[in-house]
């Protein structure tokens, strides 16, 4: 089983700017919440894990949904600043998704948001499964990045500068050891678990929206590109100054936009 010690990188990748993360990055879709308890079979009475819980903005999703829940988070900026925020029936515990300490059968729903490609698949589902009452529904939830914002140039944009940090990211060799799982193999490796009766892939999306401010926080909240901040790269060679100006004048007030969600699901 994967140690502490194993993912070193993944934690220091997500260590040092959890306001500006919890600022700009978005809740999950309205309808997931309904969706799953219905899967489940669940009530207002009901249990829900947040595996890889972060400043717990997946988390507090759940509050007033349910009864209880539990964000389980290993990286202690994130879940300190989690616990600041608070929510009715919220609580949170350093751990992991393969290792949440939890007792068995104690959850309805266990949840992963945008977090399952930083997780070691099949000892997290082995672990989904352990806490989960017979019946009990395991979900990870991704949105496709950028949100359609309507503004085709400005979402090229962002895209032209992902791929830079991505590549600059590769070149400096700045992430020895990561542990990274591409998302479009969730749904397979779930299904080969052995964990689940039933596993499907379901497209859900939900309306967001943001200005320029938004938008350029959204992209230097990714993992990649605060990793390349940290390392002494500069704003200006990351192209953000360049992308802030151009989202300022595409979209100078704020507009709607689009989340589009791949969720994952699994029933034991």
């Amino acid at each position: 089983m994967p140690d502490q010690e194993t993912f070193a990188t993944n934690i220091e990748r997500f260590t040092g700017f959890a306001d500006h993360y919890d600022r700009h990055r978005p809740s999950p879709p309205e309808r997931l919440g309904s969706l799953l308890m219905e899967i489940a079979g669940a009530d207002s009475s009901a249990t829900v894990v947040d595996l890889g819980s972060g400043t717990g903005l997946s988390t507090r999703y759940w509050s007033g949904r349910v009864a209880k829940i539990i964000g389980v988070e290993p990286t202690d900026s994130m879940r300190a600043e989690a616990e600041q925020r608070g929510g009715e029936g919220v609580s949170y515990v350093r751990g992991f998704s393969h290792a949440t300490g939890l007792p068995d059968a104690c959850a309805d729903i266990v949840v992963c948001a945008q977090a399952l490609h930083w997780m070691e698949p099949q000892s997290t589902f082995a672990e989904a499964g352990r806490i989960l009452r017979p019946g009990g529904v395991f979900a990870s939830c991704d949105y496709d990045w950028p949100p359609v914002t309507g503004l085709w140039q400005l979402d090229a944009a962002y895209l032209e500068c992902d791929l830079l940090a991505r590549r600059m990211e590769r070149e400096l060799n700045l992430s020895p050891g990561i542990q990274f799982h591409e998302k479009s193999g969730h749904l397979g490796r779930m299904q080969e678990s052995g964990q689940f009766r039933w596993a499907r892939e379901l497209l859900l999306h939900h309306e967001d929206e943001g200005d320029a401010e938004r938008l350029t926080g959204l992209f230097s909240s990714q993992g990649s590109v605060q990793t390349l901040l940290k390392a002494g790269v500069s704003e200006e060679e990351l192209r953000i100054v360049t992308f802030r100006k151009a989202a300022a004048a595409l979209m100078p007030v704020k507009k709607g936009w689009l989340w589009c969600s791949r969720i994952r699901v699994g029933v034991v």
